[in-house]
């Protein structure tokens, strides 16, 4: 596939496009697609079109949803009172698969990143601040990335919520259950020294 037709280069062109997928895999997705049934092309196709055309943010917490909110939002036996705040619809399903939160959500759309022009403007702060002062809500987890970006997500945040008479919270950080202290760097056991609670 190396003397693609034109069809075909623009589909490697597209597959290139996601992330993890190099010239390689490209190829080798493509290969699949058409070497076999051609029915799996059609429906992976039909059914990147019913993503784009029918999945959209919820009104409530950004996350993905078909409807107006999303299933977390209108599940009345989630705590609206407390809100996890994440960057992105991803997170939201990791927390989910780890079963144990019962809150809900508010997804910012990323973390702010001004080498990649994402300020806060691009983010969905001013919304998260409008639904804690609409009232109900008693705790925000900052649950952004331990990155730099992601500190200064979390710090910015806690900034614009200073003042709303609601716990703020960040997730806890430190040395990784069964892990070995010889293995952990030096961040990660100073984050653990400063996170450390009453045994």
């Amino acid at each position: 596939m190396t003397e693609a037709v034109p069809a075909i280069q623009t589909l490697l062109e597209e597959l290139t496009k996601l992330p993890g997928i190099g010239p390689k895999s490209a190829e080798r997705i493509a290969h699949f697609l058409l070497a076999g049934d051609r029915k799996v092309a059609v429906t992976l196709s039909e059914a990147l079109r019913a993503v784009v055309e029918r999945i959209r943010p919820c009104r409530e917490c950004f996350n993905l949803t078909e409807g107006d909110l999303c299933p977390i939002c209108s599940d009345r036996r989630r705590d609206g009172g407390i809100v996890c705040v994440v960057e992105t619809p991803r997170d939201v399903g990791l927390f989910e698969r780890a079963g144990t939160f019962k809150g809900v959500y508010h997804v910012l759309g990323g973390r702010l990143a001004p080498l990649e022009n994402v300020g806060p403007d691009k983010l969905t702060l001013t919304q998260l601040v409008q639904r804690v002062r609409r009232g109900g809500v008693r705790e925000v987890i900052l649950a952004t990335s331990p990155t730099l970006e992601g500190d200064g997500t979390a710090l910015l945040t806690s900034n614009l919520l200073a003042g709303t008479n609601v716990s703020i919270t960040r997730l806890a950080r430190g040395v990784p259950s069964g892990a070995s202290l010889e293995l952990v760097n030096s961040q990660i056991l100073a984050d653990a020294l400063d996170g450390r609670k009453a045994f």
